[in-house]
């Protein structure tokens, strides 16, 4: 008799390779400031988070006699972290699998077993979009606050605890900035305001690439009568130029500006997420601006332990995403689980220069 080798697709070793090959989608600020890399993915359930301060000491000059002055190691700061944990689920009931999907031929001969893997793709694109948008979200609080403040719910919607993260110590951070005057004012100072924030950055040895502005700050950009006069005599000053071309979803960059020797790529973001009310939210405020640099931080994720469905025993997974089946068998349903623990943290000490509010 022939031997039919038949492949489990609600495995945890099937699901994980279907949640693989799924294209990731664009965002700009957890892919551009906060990529993550093999070492990013920790084997227990705290992530370690480490950075230090620039430093910008000169060597001393000594007789030669001396030879050497032993000068101290640069210090650095070592913190410890267990991440939020996210989860989302999709059912599955017998109606799913005898019915027509959507996108599927009228008359369809496609198999329950088929509509299961078609379904199953489906809902864990739609599941890793939903946790990309946490995450793109994550990253913009962390570098808007240098801290972020994650609300756990439960799973019939009520709120259950606060975690709270922050990357600075005492009552303050060192990542804000307060502009002299609103940018939209008569007496604003948009270039010697950014300038001012480059500096900050170039202090602890960081350089500025990005200027980053809210989709009302960029109207401003277009309007100030500073800036039109400098791009007037760009030939003279060699300002740069506003060429504005979508590079991101809801993200453009108006192109590369010379802000008093610091050479910055200005993006305009306007991209946004749909919130727990139902509400279209702006990921970053609309009259806000920040001065940061490609790969400042990076998102980490701790390992996951769960229990397969084809399994008594737990089992342990440390990777970005981790699919899972639920089953009800007094409902005669199944739920596929994806779920992440992921955490935003800058690789230096404030990587980045906020400006709330500069607009009046």
């Amino acid at each position: 008799m022939p031997v039919t080798n038949t492949i489990d697709i609600f495995s945890t070793y099937t699901m994980r390779a279907v949640v693989e090959t799924i294209a990731p989608e664009a965002f700009f600020f957890k892919d551009r400031y906060f990529p993550t890399e093999a070492k990013d993915i920790f084997k227990s359930d705290k992530v370690l988070v480490e950075y230090r301060k620039g430093s910008r000491k000169m060597a001393a000059f000594v007789t030669p006699r001396i030879g050497a002055i032993p000068v101290e190691r640069r210090g650095f700061e070592v913190h410890e972290y267990e991440p939020a944990y996210t989860g989302l689920s999709h059912p599955l009931t017998a109606d799913d699998l005898a019915k027509r999907n959507f996108g599927e031929a009228l008359y369809s001969n496609s198999t329950p077993a088929e509509r299961a893997l078609r379904l199953q793709k489906e809902d864990f694109i739609d599941l890793d979009l939903r946790i990309s948008r946490r995450e793109e979200w994550m990253a913009v609080q962390t570098m808007m606050n240098n801290a972020c403040e994650m609300q756990e719910y439960y799973e019939d919607g009520t709120k259950g605890d606060v975690r709270y993260v922050q990357f600075f110590e005492g009552e303050s951070s060192e990542h804000s900035y307060i502009t002299a005057n609103k940018w939209n004012s008569d007496n604003a100072d948009i270039i010697g305001d950014v300038k001012a924030m480059c500096d900050l950055l170039a202090q602890r040895g960081l350089n500025a690439a990005d200027l980053i502005i809210g989709a009302d700050v960029s109207n401003v950009f277009y309007s100030n009568p500073t800036i039109l006069k400098l791009l007037d005599a760009n030939l003279k000053v060699n300002f740069g130029g506003i060429d504005e071309k979508l590079v991101y979803p809801g993200v453009s960059t108006l192109g590369v500006l010379n802000f008093r020797g610091y050479i910055l790529r200005v993006w305009v973001v306007n991209n946004t997420y749909e919130n727990e009310a139902g509400k279209n939210v702006s990921y970053f405020p609309a009259d806000g601006a920040m001065v940061t640099f490609p790969k400042c931080g990076h998102l980490m994720y701790g390992q996951i332990t769960q229990i397969p469905h084809n399994s008594d025993n737990f089992q342990t997974i440390a990777a970005k995403r981790v699919p899972k089946l639920n089953i009800d068998r007094e409902h005669n349903t199944r739920s596929l689980v994806l779920a992440a623990r992921p955490l935003a943290a800058p690789k230096t000490y404030c990587p980045y220069i906020f400006a709330e509010k500069v607009l009046g």
